[in-house]
């Protein structure tokens, strides 16, 4: 099947691209990667009269080491942030979870910012954006704001923005100090959506958890994080086997899957408790 006829825009700057988009509003869909929305077109499960390619578009291709934040922009390549050492020496969590992203040659042509715009829960992105406090940094006709990653996901393939802004980066926020990280998936083949995936992030001191974080693929109605916090804190690898059941309960509690035609909800709801279970024992060992 070939996509529905539509109108193809190549703005050149980031004040065009914002301008036609707030001409043709809920007729137009922004293209960066397109390794979601190409499909989508093609199978007609979107038919917008618009395409505003901002390819194009200067000042969007960047990767930006603060000390808060990994800023992304928005036409930055998966595979360029895999390999960006900056990037992995401040938050190893983000290349944790893209080298489960798909193929290679999606990753080579799919950006991180346009995942987490889709807002797909099976992503692996936007379950990294929750889980840094990611702040989405969205432009539109004369205004500019900033959407915290947890007010941003609003449904599922749902968010926040509006239909004549677009998201020019995100900043993905640091851990602090002591903070140690993890990802893990499984699914049926690799580069397939997951069954279920987690991240973790916990930072400890003195052999101690101090707090922990969770966030999960596939398992989630919109991407969110689960607090540890409350089952861990004090613990330490050593003693981490004693408090296996009250983790696997909390992440059971938690998600909510669905079933289809690849897993029943209680095999996901099993799998994710128990991929959770491992990443932990796996991180805290480390």
């Amino acid at each position: 099947m070939k996509p529905a006829p539509f109108a193809h825009h190549a703005p050149r700057s980031l004040d065009e691209a914002v301008a036609v988009l707030g001409e043709v509003g809920h007729d137009g869909k922004v293209l960066a990667g397109g390794q979601s929305l190409i499909p989508m077109l093609s199978m007609r499960l979107a038919a917008p009269a618009h395409l505003i390619d901002i390819n194009g578009v200067a000042g969007l291709d960047t990767i930006e080491v603060t000390p808060d934040a990994v800023r992304v922009g928005a036409t930055v390549r998966h595979r360029a942030l895999e390999r960006s050492e900056h990037a992995y020496a401040v938050l190893p969590l983000l290349r944790q979870a893209l080298v489960k992203v798909a193929h290679p040659a999606i990753r080579n042509r799919g950006t991180t910012v346009g995942s987490i715009a889709h807002a797909d829960a099976a992503g692996e992105m936007p379950s990294i954006a929750v889980l840094t406090d990611a702040v989405i940094e969205v432009r539109g006709p004369g205004v500019a704001r900033e959407i915290p990653a947890h007010e941003f996901f609003t449904g599922p393939l749902e968010t926040a923005l509006a239909a004549d802004e677009l998201v020019i980066a995100v900043r993905f926020g640091r851990f602090p100090a002591g903070t140690v990280t993890g990802f893990v998936e499984s699914a049926r083949r690799s580069g397939d959506y997951a069954l279920a995936g987690v991240g973790v992030a916990i930072h400890g001191a003195d052999d101690a958890v101090i707090a922990a974080r969770a966030s999960f693929v596939s398992v989630t109605d919109v991407p969110d994080v689960l607090d540890l916090s409350p089952v861990l804190a004090g613990a330490n690898a050593s003693d981490l086997a004693a408090r296996a059941d009250d983790l696997v309960t909390a992440v059971r509690e938690h998600v909510a899957p669905e079933a289809d035609i690849h897993a029943s909800a209680d095999y996901r709801r099993m799998l994710a408790a128990e991929l959770t279970r491992r990443l932990v024992a796996e991180v805290m060992s480390a």
